[in-house]
């Protein structure tokens, strides 16, 4: 029986494909607090200090924790102090289960975490005591406001109760989706976390993509109004109000199986063929950002077994993509983004929908990756195409691209870390590969050389040049070739070549399997009564 294709197995056996943001994690901060000059202007020209005090700050804090103690009890809401190591989704999933309001506040947890707060230190000078101010990491009180919301469903808002008052927000786009389908009225089956099935996975779809910072920040202005905070409306009135920024972003993709045992199928076809995914070409090819020797943070793939469910991590410094099998039914292609300008972006909430479309563009090229690395296959006439000199049909001759040419090999490997490049790849930025690939000096692999080799990709259709541009992109007929003759070189001849010498080393494998050939020759040989050749004469 013969295994399906990554691409049978994505093509014809997925019920429901839907992306989708998924948890999002954001920053409150008050833009004018987030300096001890800041700070000192706050307490002295806004609040009429005439010392900036840190009494002041306390006084602020005091005031939070006895505003927040006295809406727990006006509201009925219970007030709970995690535990060390306790985990804080566990406390909130036995809370929720006895929540039954639409919308409102379920628990105010309290827990003591790391932030960078503003110490203060007394300095005296001619008679006369000020302060100065410091962001330092201290151990402060933070406390989360387990929401109910009718948009967003569960979220929560953790508040630092010491300045500068910062703030965090989680909410999570698959549950926000879950909402708007059940006030439309539109029937779903629910995954954890996701979708199974939908009446329309057209509008589903439709729904997703409309969740963006206007309904973020309409969330956060709703629930801020209605929960206590240490700043006033007075203080945010003047301009000391939050700001939201991205710092945790996850974008996904749940493709759901007709059948489970296809999940399984397609993790074992790419666990097989993709475990490079993490080196930096192949990360090049993911996130659409050149990787270079001094680039930081860490470029691998990881599969990972839980149990008897497979799951792939490929990593790229801060950011991560994670592929695994969703409550054995649904395919999950999901990318972390933990910090915005690895991708060349800004961390504030308008980032938002291009980082959206980054992260499902690193989702559909992983799925891409995994497609085309095992359906790679060319015609016979396709190869001759470009193995043999041929005409265009405006009469242009193009030579040949001889396979196994050690030129002509290292020029569709270089090809291959070029994929990823919106505006394409230019002469400077490909020789250097090519003389590397052939470990050659540059100065060995001249710029005539390669504008003549250039000229023989493009006449066979392998790149195009971008019009009114030195610049050249791979072509789909480009990327099937490179990748088709880079592997076949790799995995079949080289090894197979080094096999008849037995100076190389060859797996052992094929060395006993090519010896079995050569025995099984000798004997038809004597059977038929043929003499060998070195024995003729």
């Amino acid at each position: 029986m013969v295994e399906p294709t990554i691409a049978e197995l994505l093509d014809g056996h997925v019920t429901l494909s839907v992306e989708c943001l998924d948890r999002l994690y954001l920053n409150g901060y008050v833009p004018t607090l987030q300096t001890s000059g800041y700070l000192v202007t706050f307490l002295t020209k806004h609040r009429g200090a005439p010392i900036p005090s840190p009494k002041l700050l306390e006084q602020m804090t005091t005031r939070f924790v006895r505003e927040v103690r006295t809406f727990a009890q006006q509201e009925g809401v219970p007030l709970v102090r995690f535990q060390a190591g306790e985990r804080k989704d566990d406390v909130a999933t036995v809370q929720r289960q006895t929540f039954t309001k639409p919308e409102g506040v379920v628990f105010i947890g309290i827990a003591q975490e790391k932030a960078q707060a503003f110490k203060a230190t007394k300095r005296v000078q001619e008679n006369a005591v000020g302060f100065d101010y410091s962001r330092q990491p201290v151990y402060v009180n933070y406390y989360y406001f387990y929401l109910q919301d009718e948009d967003f469903g569960p979220g929560f808002i953790k508040v630092c109760s010491y300045a500068p008052f910062s703030l965090k927000v989680y909410v999570n786009g698959h549950e926000w989706a879950k909402q708007q389908l059940r006030q439309e009225g539109l029937a779903f089956e629910a995954l954890d976390n996701g979708f199974l099935t939908c009446a329309d996975p057209a509008r589903l779809q439709a729904v997703c993509d409309r969740l963006g910072p206007a309904q973020l920040r309409a969330f956060f202005a709703k629930w801020l109004a209605r929960l206590p905070l240490p700043l006033t409306p007075e203080d945010r009135a003047a301009g000391y109000d939050y700001r939201l920024s991205i710092w945790q972003m996850e974008v996904s993709r749940t493709q759901v199986f007709a059948d489970p045992v296809r999940g399984r199928q397609f993790f074992e076809e790419v666990i097989r063929e993709n475990v490079d995914l993490g080196r930096p070409d192949r990360m090049q090819v993911l996130f659409d950002r050149r990787v270079y020797r001094n680039t930081p943070g860490r470029f691998r793939t990881r599969v990972l077994q839980e149990g008897v469910i497979p799951s792939l991590h490929v990593e790229y410094k801060h950011c991560h993509v994670k592929q695994y099998f969703k409550e054995g039914r649904a395919l999950r292609t999901e990318t972390t983004i933990n910090d915005p300008t690895d991708l060349g972006m800004g961390k504030d909430l308008t980032h938002l929908p291009d980082l959206q479309q980054i992260g499902r563009e690193v989702n559909r090229r992983l799925l891409d990756v995994q497609r085309v690395s095992q359906a790679c296959t060319l015609s016979q006439e396709q190869v001759e195409r470009v193995v043999q000199p041929t005409v265009t049909q405006d009469g242009q001759r193009a030579p040949a691209l001889r396979f196994g040419d050690p030129r002509v090999m290292a020029l569709l490997a270089a090809l291959l870390l070029f994929l990823h490049l919106p505006h394409g790849l230019t002469h400077r930025t490909l020789r250097p590969q090519i003389a590397a690939y052939l470990g050659l000096p540059l100065d060995d692999y001249s710029p005539g050389q390669l504008t003549y080799d250039l000229r023989r990709l493009r006449l066979k259709g392998l790149v195009a040049r971008v019009s009114h541009t030195h610049r050249y992109q791979v072509t789909p007929d480009g990327r099937r070739v490179a990748l088709f003759f880079t592997r076949l070189h790799a995995r079949v001849f080289r090894p197979g070549f080094a096999a008849f010498d037995p100076i190389d080393t060859v797996p052992r494998s094929l060395a006993d399997a090519l010896a079995t050939v050569n025995r099984e020759l000798d004997l038809l040989l004597d059977q038929a009564h043929v003499v060998p050749l070195d024995t003729a004469a």
